[in-house]
Protein backbone atom coordinates (compact mmCIF):
# COMPACT_ATOMS: atom_id res chain seq x y z
CA UNK A 1 0.00 0.00 0.00
CA UNK A 2 1.36 3.60 -1.03
CA UNK A 3 1.84 5.82 1.97
CA UNK A 4 3.79 9.10 2.30
CA UNK A 5 7.35 9.25 3.74
CA UNK A 6 7.71 9.89 7.32
CA UNK A 7 8.24 13.89 8.25
CA UNK A 8 11.26 13.67 9.96
CA UNK A 9 11.37 16.18 12.88
CA UNK A 10 14.77 17.15 14.04
CA UNK A 11 15.84 19.67 16.73
CA UNK A 12 18.55 22.65 15.92
CA UNK A 13 21.77 21.85 16.05
CA UNK A 14 24.19 24.97 17.10
CA UNK A 15 27.39 22.39 15.09
CA UNK A 16 29.48 19.04 14.76
CA UNK A 17 29.76 17.40 17.76
CA UNK A 18 33.33 16.86 18.08
CA UNK A 19 34.16 16.41 22.19
CA UNK A 20 33.60 12.94 22.93
CA UNK A 21 31.28 12.31 26.25
CA UNK A 22 32.68 11.58 30.00
CA UNK A 23 29.60 9.39 30.12
CA UNK A 24 31.56 5.96 27.88
CA UNK A 25 30.94 2.95 28.89
CA UNK A 26 34.12 1.76 31.69
CA UNK A 27 36.28 -0.47 31.45
CA UNK A 28 34.40 -2.69 34.28
CA UNK A 29 31.12 -3.65 32.73
CA UNK A 30 28.40 -2.61 34.88
CA UNK A 31 29.43 -0.12 36.27
CA UNK A 32 27.56 3.31 35.53
CA UNK A 33 27.75 2.30 31.77
CA UNK A 34 25.89 4.75 29.41
CA UNK A 35 23.69 3.53 26.44
CA UNK A 36 24.20 6.07 23.34
CA UNK A 37 21.50 7.50 21.47
CA UNK A 38 22.44 7.57 18.17
CA UNK A 39 21.11 10.55 16.05
CA UNK A 40 19.66 8.77 13.51
CA UNK A 41 16.84 7.14 16.07
CA UNK A 42 13.61 8.38 16.29
CA UNK A 43 9.91 8.07 17.83
CA UNK A 44 6.49 7.43 16.18
CA UNK A 45 3.89 9.93 17.19
CA UNK A 46 1.25 8.00 16.46
CA UNK A 47 1.20 4.44 17.47
CA UNK A 48 -1.93 3.19 16.64
CA UNK A 49 -2.84 2.40 12.35
CA UNK A 50 -5.54 1.04 10.64
CA UNK A 51 -4.56 -2.43 8.55
CA UNK A 52 -6.51 -2.00 4.70
CA UNK A 53 -6.39 2.05 5.47
CA UNK A 54 -4.00 4.50 3.62
CA UNK A 55 -1.79 5.95 6.06
CA UNK A 56 -1.82 9.23 6.53
CA UNK A 57 1.55 11.58 7.27
CA UNK A 58 3.90 9.82 9.86
CA UNK A 59 5.48 11.88 12.31
CA UNK A 60 9.35 11.13 13.66
CA UNK A 61 10.92 12.95 16.53
CA UNK A 62 14.62 12.71 17.82
CA UNK A 63 14.88 10.40 20.47
CA UNK A 64 16.19 12.25 24.06
CA UNK A 65 18.94 11.06 25.76
CA UNK A 66 22.70 11.28 25.80
CA UNK A 67 24.61 11.37 22.52
CA UNK A 68 28.05 9.91 22.04
CA UNK A 69 30.24 13.16 20.91
CA UNK A 70 28.99 16.23 22.53
CA UNK A 71 29.08 20.02 21.32
CA UNK A 72 30.62 21.59 24.61
CA UNK A 73 33.47 20.55 26.38
CA UNK A 74 31.84 20.40 29.91
CA UNK A 75 35.06 21.37 31.82
CA UNK A 76 34.61 24.69 29.54
CA UNK A 77 30.90 25.12 29.68
CA UNK A 78 29.04 27.41 32.13
CA UNK A 79 25.59 26.89 32.58
CA UNK A 80 21.93 28.45 33.82
CA UNK A 81 18.82 27.60 34.78
CA UNK A 82 15.53 29.38 35.43
CA UNK A 83 12.22 28.69 36.39
CA UNK A 84 9.10 30.88 35.29
CA UNK A 85 5.41 31.20 35.40
CA UNK A 86 3.75 29.68 38.32
CA UNK A 87 4.39 27.34 40.77
CA UNK A 88 4.26 23.52 39.83
CA UNK A 89 5.15 20.62 42.19
CA UNK A 90 8.86 19.61 41.20
CA UNK A 91 9.97 22.54 40.30
CA UNK A 92 13.13 21.80 43.06
CA UNK A 93 13.53 18.51 41.82
CA UNK A 94 14.03 19.40 38.46
CA UNK A 95 16.48 22.21 39.37
CA UNK A 96 18.43 19.61 41.96
CA UNK A 97 18.91 17.05 39.16
CA UNK A 98 19.85 19.62 36.05
CA UNK A 99 22.57 20.54 38.66
CA UNK A 100 23.65 17.02 39.73
CA UNK A 101 23.80 15.55 35.85
CA UNK A 102 25.70 18.91 34.60
CA UNK A 103 28.28 18.51 37.55
CA UNK A 104 28.75 15.28 39.09
CA UNK A 105 27.87 13.12 34.95
CA UNK A 106 29.31 15.82 32.97
CA UNK A 107 31.94 17.78 35.22
CA UNK A 108 30.41 21.23 34.45
CA UNK A 109 32.30 23.89 36.15
CA UNK A 110 30.08 26.66 36.95
CA UNK A 111 25.70 26.34 37.38
CA UNK A 112 23.90 29.59 37.81
CA UNK A 113 20.23 29.79 39.09
CA UNK A 114 18.34 32.97 37.58
CA UNK A 115 16.58 34.55 40.37
CA UNK A 116 12.90 35.06 39.71
CA UNK A 117 12.39 34.03 36.22
CA UNK A 118 13.46 35.91 32.84
CA UNK A 119 13.36 39.18 34.89
CA UNK A 120 16.56 37.86 36.26
CA UNK A 121 17.88 37.89 33.03
CA UNK A 122 17.65 42.26 32.78
CA UNK A 123 20.23 43.85 34.61
CA UNK A 124 17.85 46.46 35.32
CA UNK A 125 15.79 44.58 37.66
CA UNK A 126 17.59 41.20 38.32
CA UNK A 127 18.88 39.73 41.53
CA UNK A 128 21.91 38.43 41.55
CA UNK A 129 22.16 34.38 40.41
CA UNK A 130 23.04 31.70 43.10
CA UNK A 131 25.82 29.81 42.09
CA UNK A 132 24.37 26.40 42.60
CA UNK A 133 26.57 23.89 45.08
CA UNK A 134 26.59 20.22 46.22
CA UNK A 135 25.33 21.43 49.66
CA UNK A 136 22.70 23.80 48.43
CA UNK A 137 20.79 21.93 46.14
CA UNK A 138 20.88 18.70 49.08
CA UNK A 139 16.96 18.98 50.30
CA UNK A 140 15.48 21.20 48.15
CA UNK A 141 14.02 18.48 46.84
CA UNK A 142 11.93 17.81 49.62
CA UNK A 143 10.21 21.30 49.44
CA UNK A 144 7.47 22.82 47.34
CA UNK A 145 8.14 25.94 45.09
CA UNK A 146 10.94 26.95 43.97
CA UNK A 147 14.43 27.85 45.30
CA UNK A 148 15.25 30.31 42.50
CA UNK A 149 12.10 32.04 42.96
CA UNK A 150 9.99 32.63 39.65
CA UNK A 151 7.84 35.39 37.99
CA UNK A 152 5.43 36.12 34.84
CA UNK A 153 6.23 38.91 32.09
CA UNK A 154 9.03 38.95 28.97
CA UNK A 155 12.01 40.83 28.84
CA UNK A 156 13.98 42.04 25.49
CA UNK A 157 15.37 39.03 23.50
CA UNK A 158 18.25 41.23 23.19
CA UNK A 159 18.53 42.57 26.58
CA UNK A 160 18.52 38.57 27.98
CA UNK A 161 20.69 37.57 25.55
CA UNK A 162 23.25 40.49 26.49
CA UNK A 163 23.30 39.08 29.95
CA UNK A 164 23.87 35.53 28.85
CA UNK A 165 26.88 36.61 26.32
CA UNK A 166 28.67 38.61 28.90
CA UNK A 167 28.62 35.98 32.16
CA UNK A 168 29.65 33.29 29.24
CA UNK A 169 26.90 31.37 29.65
CA UNK A 170 26.65 27.85 27.21
CA UNK A 171 23.44 26.64 27.94
CA UNK A 172 20.11 27.60 29.34
CA UNK A 173 17.59 25.85 30.64
CA UNK A 174 14.14 27.23 30.84
CA UNK A 175 11.52 25.64 33.10
CA UNK A 176 8.06 26.70 32.48
CA UNK A 177 5.20 26.23 30.67
CA UNK A 178 3.82 27.63 27.23
CA UNK A 179 4.61 31.20 27.79
CA UNK A 180 8.59 30.60 29.55
CA UNK A 181 8.92 28.15 26.10
CA UNK A 182 7.95 31.56 23.83
CA UNK A 183 10.63 33.07 25.98
CA UNK A 184 13.35 30.57 25.22
CA UNK A 185 12.31 30.29 21.41
CA UNK A 186 13.05 34.58 21.39
CA UNK A 187 15.89 33.96 23.17
CA UNK A 188 17.62 31.26 21.11
CA UNK A 189 16.47 32.79 17.88
CA UNK A 190 18.88 35.88 19.28
CA UNK A 191 21.66 34.02 20.09
CA UNK A 192 21.36 32.45 16.86
CA UNK A 193 21.47 35.79 14.92
CA UNK A 194 24.51 36.79 16.71
CA UNK A 195 25.77 33.50 15.73
CA UNK A 196 26.05 33.04 19.46
CA UNK A 197 26.93 29.08 20.47
CA UNK A 198 24.32 29.06 23.32
CA UNK A 199 21.91 26.33 24.02
CA UNK A 200 18.35 26.50 24.98
CA UNK A 201 16.88 23.97 26.32
CA UNK A 202 12.80 23.90 27.90
CA UNK A 203 11.35 21.39 30.31
CA UNK A 204 8.07 22.03 29.98
CA UNK A 205 6.18 22.46 33.62
CA UNK A 206 2.43 22.99 33.71
CA UNK A 207 -0.27 21.34 36.44
CA UNK A 208 -2.74 21.48 33.17
CA UNK A 209 -1.10 18.99 31.49
CA UNK A 210 -2.03 21.41 28.44
CA UNK A 211 1.84 20.89 26.72
CA UNK A 212 1.85 19.62 22.84
CA UNK A 213 3.59 16.61 22.08
CA UNK A 214 3.98 16.08 25.70
CA UNK A 215 1.84 13.27 26.95
CA UNK A 216 2.71 14.16 30.78
CA UNK A 217 4.34 17.29 32.08
CA UNK A 218 5.94 17.20 35.84
CA UNK A 219 3.67 18.14 38.36
CA UNK A 220 0.13 16.99 37.37
CA UNK A 221 0.47 13.63 39.28
CA UNK A 222 1.13 15.74 42.40
CA UNK A 223 -2.14 18.00 41.09
CA UNK A 224 -4.42 14.61 40.82
CA UNK A 225 -2.82 13.49 43.74
CA UNK A 226 -3.63 16.98 45.76
CA UNK A 227 -7.39 17.58 43.84
CA UNK A 228 -8.19 14.17 44.71
CA UNK A 229 -8.41 14.56 48.47
CA UNK A 230 -10.02 18.10 48.38
CA UNK A 231 -12.82 16.16 45.49
CA UNK A 232 -13.57 13.51 48.47
CA UNK A 233 -13.55 15.92 51.30
CA UNK A 234 -16.24 17.56 49.12
CA UNK A 235 -18.07 14.18 49.04
CA UNK A 236 -17.98 14.11 53.10
CA UNK A 237 -19.39 17.61 53.22
CA UNK A 238 -22.61 16.86 50.77
CA UNK A 239 -23.20 14.18 52.30
CA UNK A 240 -23.44 15.57 55.81
CA UNK A 241 -26.23 17.61 55.54
CA UNK A 242 -29.41 17.52 54.01
CA UNK A 243 -29.03 18.69 50.51
CA UNK A 244 -25.67 19.05 50.34
CA UNK A 245 -23.24 20.45 46.99
CA UNK A 246 -19.62 20.02 47.43
CA UNK A 247 -18.56 22.69 44.28
CA UNK A 248 -14.44 22.64 43.81
CA UNK A 249 -12.93 24.86 41.17
CA UNK A 250 -9.59 23.22 39.83
CA UNK A 251 -6.92 24.88 38.17
CA UNK A 252 -7.75 24.19 34.26
CA UNK A 253 -7.36 27.89 31.98
CA UNK A 254 -7.78 25.87 28.57
CA UNK A 255 -7.56 22.72 28.99
CA UNK A 256 -9.58 20.47 31.82
CA UNK A 257 -7.13 17.45 32.55
CA UNK A 258 -7.09 18.16 36.23
CA UNK A 259 -10.79 18.33 36.54
CA UNK A 260 -11.17 14.88 34.57
CA UNK A 261 -8.40 13.44 36.08
CA UNK A 262 -9.25 13.80 39.53
CA UNK A 263 -12.83 12.55 38.81
CA UNK A 264 -11.73 9.57 37.74
CA UNK A 265 -9.24 9.43 40.70
CA UNK A 266 -12.28 10.24 43.37
CA UNK A 267 -14.89 8.20 41.62
CA UNK A 268 -17.55 10.43 43.68
CA UNK A 269 -17.83 13.43 40.91
CA UNK A 270 -21.40 13.52 39.99
CA UNK A 271 -20.53 16.61 37.09
CA UNK A 272 -17.35 17.54 35.79
CA UNK A 273 -16.98 21.05 33.56
CA UNK A 274 -14.42 21.52 31.33
CA UNK A 275 -13.10 24.70 29.32
CA UNK A 276 -13.39 22.10 25.91
CA UNK A 277 -16.97 21.78 26.34
CA UNK A 278 -19.13 24.47 26.62
CA UNK A 279 -22.56 23.94 28.89
CA UNK A 280 -25.48 25.77 29.19
CA UNK A 281 -27.25 26.69 32.98
CA UNK A 282 -31.20 26.96 32.11
CA UNK A 283 -33.72 24.91 30.15
CA UNK A 284 -34.80 21.73 30.68
CA UNK A 285 -31.28 19.79 29.68
CA UNK A 286 -29.24 22.50 31.24
CA UNK A 287 -27.20 21.87 33.96
CA UNK A 288 -29.36 23.57 36.62
CA UNK A 289 -32.32 21.51 36.02
CA UNK A 290 -29.80 18.38 35.69
CA UNK A 291 -28.52 19.13 38.64
CA UNK A 292 -31.98 19.26 40.48
CA UNK A 293 -33.19 16.27 39.04
CA UNK A 294 -29.83 14.56 40.40
CA UNK A 295 -30.71 16.48 44.34
CA UNK A 296 -34.17 14.99 44.10
CA UNK A 297 -33.45 11.51 43.74
CA UNK A 298 -30.03 11.29 45.22
CA UNK A 299 -29.98 13.89 48.14
CA UNK A 300 -26.35 14.93 47.69
CA UNK A 301 -23.88 16.14 44.68
CA UNK A 302 -20.51 17.03 43.92
CA UNK A 303 -19.06 19.05 41.13
CA UNK A 304 -15.28 20.03 40.05
CA UNK A 305 -15.51 22.94 37.38
CA UNK A 306 -11.99 23.99 35.59
CA UNK A 307 -11.25 27.64 36.28
CA UNK A 308 -11.35 27.90 32.64
CA UNK A 309 -15.02 26.49 32.09
CA UNK A 310 -18.23 28.59 31.39
CA UNK A 311 -16.62 31.44 30.52
CA UNK A 312 -19.39 31.85 27.92
CA UNK A 313 -21.70 33.05 30.86
CA UNK A 314 -20.37 36.22 31.96
CA UNK A 315 -21.43 39.17 29.98
CA UNK A 316 -18.94 40.23 27.48
CA UNK A 317 -16.29 42.57 28.50
CA UNK A 318 -13.07 44.24 27.16
CA UNK A 319 -9.96 40.91 27.35
CA UNK A 320 -7.10 41.81 30.31
CA UNK A 321 -4.60 39.73 30.32
CA UNK A 322 -1.74 39.13 33.09
CA UNK A 323 2.18 39.97 32.50
CA UNK A 324 2.63 36.41 30.69
CA UNK A 325 -0.59 37.26 28.06
CA UNK A 326 -2.80 34.96 29.48
CA UNK A 327 -6.33 36.06 29.73
CA UNK A 328 -7.41 37.03 32.74
CA UNK A 329 -10.70 34.22 33.54
CA UNK A 330 -13.64 35.14 35.46
CA UNK A 331 -14.46 32.92 38.51
CA UNK A 332 -16.68 30.57 37.51
CA UNK A 333 -16.82 28.93 41.10
CA UNK A 334 -18.40 32.14 42.97
CA UNK A 335 -20.94 32.74 39.20
CA UNK A 336 -21.39 28.63 39.61
CA UNK A 337 -22.71 28.97 43.34
CA UNK A 338 -24.65 31.60 43.42
CA UNK A 339 -26.38 30.43 40.29
CA UNK A 340 -27.16 27.41 42.17
CA UNK A 341 -28.08 29.05 45.31
CA UNK A 342 -30.90 31.24 43.33
CA UNK A 343 -31.92 28.34 41.05
CA UNK A 344 -32.70 26.40 44.09
CA UNK A 345 -34.31 29.11 46.10
CA UNK A 346 -36.97 29.18 43.36
CA UNK A 347 -37.51 26.20 42.51
CA UNK A 348 -36.50 23.61 45.26
CA UNK A 349 -35.14 21.83 47.17
CA UNK A 350 -33.39 23.90 49.65
CA UNK A 351 -29.81 23.09 49.14
CA UNK A 352 -26.51 24.13 50.91
CA UNK A 353 -23.34 24.36 49.15
CA UNK A 354 -20.03 23.91 49.88
CA UNK A 355 -17.12 25.59 48.18
CA UNK A 356 -13.57 24.61 47.75
CA UNK A 357 -11.10 26.47 46.20
CA UNK A 358 -7.49 24.75 46.51
CA UNK A 359 -5.72 26.14 43.13
CA UNK A 360 -2.88 27.82 45.39
CA UNK A 361 -2.72 24.51 47.90
CA UNK A 362 -2.22 22.43 45.28
CA UNK A 363 0.54 23.72 43.24
CA UNK A 364 2.65 24.57 45.84
CA UNK A 365 3.25 20.97 47.60
CA UNK A 366 6.41 18.95 47.32
CA UNK A 367 5.95 17.02 44.20
CA UNK A 368 4.85 12.68 45.05
CA UNK A 369 6.94 9.66 44.03
CA UNK A 370 5.85 9.78 40.56
CA UNK A 371 6.39 13.65 39.83
CA UNK A 372 9.92 13.20 41.98
CA UNK A 373 11.03 10.60 38.86
CA UNK A 374 9.24 12.65 35.82
CA UNK A 375 11.21 15.56 37.16
CA UNK A 376 14.77 13.67 37.37
CA UNK A 377 14.05 12.21 33.46
CA UNK A 378 13.31 15.81 32.23
CA UNK A 379 16.24 17.55 33.83
CA UNK A 380 18.86 14.56 32.89
CA UNK A 381 17.76 14.74 29.53
CA UNK A 382 17.55 18.35 28.94
CA UNK A 383 21.35 18.22 30.11
CA UNK A 384 22.45 15.34 27.30
CA UNK A 385 20.50 17.43 24.69
CA UNK A 386 22.16 21.38 25.89
CA UNK A 387 25.62 19.65 25.40
CA UNK A 388 25.34 17.87 22.66
CA UNK A 389 24.35 21.05 21.15
CA UNK A 390 20.79 21.22 20.69
CA UNK A 391 18.86 24.43 21.03
CA UNK A 392 15.78 25.83 20.23
CA UNK A 393 13.89 22.59 21.46
CA UNK A 394 12.30 21.17 24.55
CA UNK A 395 12.22 17.64 25.84
CA UNK A 396 8.75 16.14 25.42
CA UNK A 397 7.28 12.60 26.56
CA UNK A 398 5.66 10.93 24.18
CA UNK A 399 4.42 7.01 23.67
CA UNK A 400 6.57 6.75 27.36
CA UNK A 401 9.52 7.81 25.35
CA UNK A 402 11.44 11.16 25.64
CA UNK A 403 11.94 12.90 22.47
CA UNK A 404 13.38 16.47 21.35
CA UNK A 405 10.58 18.88 20.11
CA UNK A 406 11.29 22.09 18.36
CA UNK A 407 10.24 24.97 20.26
CA UNK A 408 8.95 26.54 17.16
CA UNK A 409 6.62 23.28 16.30
CA UNK A 410 4.82 23.57 19.85
CA UNK A 411 4.66 27.41 21.21
CA UNK A 412 1.36 29.09 20.83
CA UNK A 413 -0.50 25.81 20.76
CA UNK A 414 -1.96 23.75 23.30
CA UNK A 415 -3.03 20.02 24.21
CA UNK A 416 -6.82 19.77 25.04
CA UNK A 417 -8.91 16.78 26.89
CA UNK A 418 -10.77 14.86 23.15
CA UNK A 419 -14.26 14.52 23.87
CA UNK A 420 -14.54 12.04 21.84
CA UNK A 421 -12.00 10.05 23.87
CA UNK A 422 -11.60 7.37 25.55
CA UNK A 423 -10.27 9.76 28.56
CA UNK A 424 -13.24 11.72 28.52
CA UNK A 425 -15.64 8.90 27.81
CA UNK A 426 -14.31 7.15 31.12
CA UNK A 427 -15.19 10.80 32.94
CA UNK A 428 -18.66 10.32 31.65
CA UNK A 429 -19.15 7.22 33.06
CA UNK A 430 -17.70 7.81 36.51
CA UNK A 431 -19.65 10.83 36.95
CA UNK A 432 -23.13 9.54 34.72
CA UNK A 433 -23.30 12.81 33.52
CA UNK A 434 -25.04 13.70 30.36
CA UNK A 435 -22.75 14.00 27.06
CA UNK A 436 -23.47 17.75 27.13
CA UNK A 437 -26.09 20.24 28.89
CA UNK A 438 -27.89 22.32 26.62
CA UNK A 439 -31.23 24.61 26.92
Amino acid sequence: MDSSPPKIIRAPQLGAPQHPSPLRHPDRPGVGASKFVPENCFVRQQLETLVGEPAGEEWLFEKAGPREKLFFDPAKTKAAVVTCGGLSPGLNNVIRSLFLELRLRYGVGEVLGIRYGYEGLNPQVAAPPLTLTPEFVEHIHENGGTVLGSSRGAQEPAVMVDYLAEREINALFCVGGDGTQRGAHQIAEEAARRKLPLAVVGIPKTIDNDVLYCDRTFGYSTALSEAQKVLLCAHIESKGMRNGIGLVKLMGRESGFIAAGATLASQEVNFTLIPELPFALDGPHGFLNVLRERMIRRGHAVIAVAEGAGQDLFPQRETACDASGNVKFRDIGLLLKQKILDYFARHGPAVGVKYFEPSYIIRSVPANCEDDILCDQFARRAVHAALAGKTDVFIGLMNSTFVHVPLALAIGRMRYVRVDGEFWNSVLATTGQPPRFYA
